[in-house]
């Protein structure tokens, strides 16, 4: 038995510390930058946003987060990081809570919340560990709620092929590898022979890339860091 995965947890750790208190409230004075369909590097700007305001000294600093922490899990576990306006579920009661209670706190109406899910959770209702954030300014977001069951404990190794495609390439030469193992002895020729044995290999090879290669275009699948905040479902 596997214990699920608290991406919570995961973002915390990915962090690590924070800097101290007074360092922390410079780096928060800033503007935050709204990211539309990344580019080669994975964010692309589009234009300015108004931070939410916030009273520093009633913040539960633990629950910071840069956007390079987001982006960093996003990208490993294949999440999205979207406006709350493609989340198709409900938010829960306690998250309504919640945001009431930080605007009570704060005085103050938070604006730009945005989620962290899996991407069939912006389209069909599921309960799958999402993150509620609001942005603070200078590429900075406050944990507003977390609520849902946690990850499966695999999927980071589940969706590590589509990390890149390198990681890809690496999964596809395995598999061709031991796809051809399995491939009886003398089955094209009376004697086997390491010649014969990387024939093989190269045939299922190019066999198991074209199946790839095609389920990657007909469903429009795209790596990680290409999606991670992208709002359109064949980016």
């Amino acid at each position: 038995m596997l214990e699920k995965t608290n991406i919570e947890a995961k973002l915390r750790a990915e962090r690590g510390d924070l800097p101290d208190p007074a360092a922390l409230a410079y780096l928060l004075k800033g503007v935050d930058i709204e990211f539309s369909s990344p580019d080669a590097d994975g964010i692309t700007p589009k234009a300015p946003v108004e931070p939410n305001q916030f009273d520093f000294d009633s913040l539960d600093t633990s629950r910071i987060y840069h956007l390079d922490h987001i982006r960093k899990i996003c990208i490993d576990y294949r999440l999205r990081f979207l406006d709350l306006k493609y989340f198709k579920p409900e938010l829960p009661e306690e998250a309504k809570e919640e945001i009431t209670r930080i605007e009570e706190d704060h005085q103050t109406e938070l604006k730009g919340l945005k989620i962290v899910a899996p991407s069939r959770l912006f389209k069909l209702a599921d309960k799958d560990d999402p993150l509620l954030f609001v942005p603070m300014g200078n590429q900075y977001f406050y944990l507003v709620h977390k609520w849902g069951d946690d990850l499966h404990p695999l999927r980071k190794i589940l969706v590590w092929p589509f990390k890149n495609i390198v990681n890809l390439m690496v999964l596809i030469v395995l598999t061709s590898f031991l796809l051809t193992t399995v491939v009886p002895d003398g089955l094209f020729s009376k004697a086997g022979s390491s010649t014969e044995f990387w024939i093989i290999f190269f045939f299922i090879f190019k066999s198991v890339a074209a199946v790839v290669i095609y389920y990657g275009f007909a469903m429009g699948k795209n790596f990680n860091p290409a999606i991670w905040n992208s709002k359109y479902f064949n980016a």
